[in-house]
C-alpha cells in the first residue's frame, strides 16, 4: 500500500502523525500514513517527511518519489537526501514563520536592550542597581540574513525605533536598513551593531561562519542571536570570547548537536541563554497541507512546490 513515512530521530512526531493521518484519510485514503519505528514494506514508501531522520532509513527505500523536511530548513535531511538524487527535495513554507521569528528575535534584542542580563546576574547576587537605560535607537541591531525572515524582522526592529543593519550573501535592499553584501564586506558590517542575529541559510560558505574570525571582529561588548543553524556556530569559539569578556552574552536558539547533550558547556554558562529551537515553527496543518500536495504533485508529474536547490542547500 503507497506509505507516506513520517520520521525523526531527536523529535517525538506523534501529534503531528495524528494530524497527517486525519487529513489523508480524507484527501487520499489509498495512502497509508507510519510513523517511525513503525516502518512498513520499504517498497511501499513513496515519501518521507521528517526531521533529522534516523540513520539508514532514507537510502533503503527503492521506490521513494519525495523527501520532504517539516521545516523550513533542510540541512538535517541533506546528507540522507545524496542517496536519491533525482527525488525532489522540499521545504515548507509558512508565512506565520516570519512573525513568530521576529517575535522571539524582538524579545532577544529587549533582553540585552534593556539589560536584563544584567538584572538577572543582580537577582542571583541579591544586588538591587538600576541598569543604565537608552532609547531604542541607540541600540544597533546587525542582521546577518536578509532573506524572507530577515527582511521581515528588519522592519519590525526599525518599528521599534532600533538602528538596523544588514548583511548577505548576496545585495538586498530594505528601505531604513543599510546593507552590504559578500565576504569581503562581512568583518566591517559587525564592527558596528550592539547585538548581531544570525539568520542565514546553512551552505558550505556558512557552515562554522560564527567563529573566532567573527567574533574577533565584533564590536566589544556586543552580544550575538543565534537562530539561524547549529552548524553555524563554532562553540569553543563562542564560550572563549565570552571568558574573555569580548561578547557581553549569547542567546542560542539552534545547535549542531539536537537535543543539546546535557553535559555541553553552554548549559550552565552565566551569559548564555539557551532555547531548545523554539524562535519559530511551521503549523501542523500547513505542514501537513503542503507535503500532502506535493505527494499528489509527483504523482501526477507535476514540479513541487518549495523545492529545494540541493547544491545551494535551500
Amino acid at each position: 500500500m503507497p506509505t507516506l513515512l513520517i520520521c525523526s530521530a531527536t523529535d517525538d512526531l506523534s501529534d503531528l502523525h495524528a494530524v497527517f493521518r486525519q487529513e489523508a484519510t480524507r484527501r487520499m485514503p489509498e495512502l497509508q500514513v507510519r510513523l517511525w519505528p513503525d516502518l512498513p514494506d520499504p517498497d511501499d514508501v513513496e515519501a518521507v517527511a521528517g526531521w533529522y531522520p534516523p540513520a539508514g532509513v532514507i537510502e533503503r527505500l527503492p521506490n521513494l518519489r519525495l523527501i520532504s523536511s517539516i521545516a523550513a530548513g533542510v540541512d538535517h535531511v541533506l546528507g540522507a537526501a545524496r542517496a536519491h538524487p533525482l527525488v525532489p527535495l522540499c521545504r515548507i513554507v509558512d508565512p506565520a514563520l516570519a512573525a513568530g521569528m521576529a517575535e522571539y528575535v524582538l524579545w532577544a534584542v529587549l533582553y540585552y536592550h534593556r539589560a536584563l542580563d544584567q538584572a538577572l546576574q543582580q537577582q542571583v547576587q541579591r544586588v538591587w542597581k538600576i541598569p543604565t537605560q537608552k532609547p531604542a535607537h541607540q541600540t544597533h541591531v546587525g542582521l546577518m540574513g536578509l532573506g524572507a525572515l530577515g527582511s521581515h524582522l528588519a522592519g519590525v526592529l526599525r518599528g521599534q525605533g532600533f538602528t538596523v543593519s544588514g548583511w548577505s550573501r548576496s545585495v538586498h535592499h530594505i528601505d531604513g536598513v543599510s546593507t552590504c553584501a559578500g565576504d569581503d564586506a562581512l568583518h566591517a558590517f559587525l564592527q558596528a551593531p550592539d547585538i548581531v542575529v544570525c539568520l542565514l541559510p546553512l551552505t558550505d560558505a556558512t557552515r562554522k561562519l560564527l567563529g573566532r574570525d567573527v567574533f574577533a571582529a565584533m564590536k566589544p561588548g556586543a552580544a550575538l542571536v543565534h537562530c539561524g543553524r547549529g552548524e553555524h556556530l563554532v562553540e569553543e569559539d563562542l564560550l572563549e570570547a565570552l571568558d574573555r569578556q569580548h561578547l557581553r552574552g549569547a542567546v542560542l536558539d539552534v545547535f549542531a548537536q539536537e537535543p543539546l547533550p546535557a553535559s555541553n558547556a553552554l548549559w550552565s554558562h552565566p551569559r548564555v541563554v539557551v532555547t531548545p529551537h523554539m524562535a519559530s515553527s511551521a503549523q501542523p496543518e500547513v505542514i501537513v497541507g503542503q507535503i500532502l500536495d506535493n505527494v499528489q504533485r509527483v504523482r501526477s508529474g507535476q514540479p513541487v512546490l518549495n523545492g529545494v536547490d540541493r547544491g545551494l542547500g535551500y
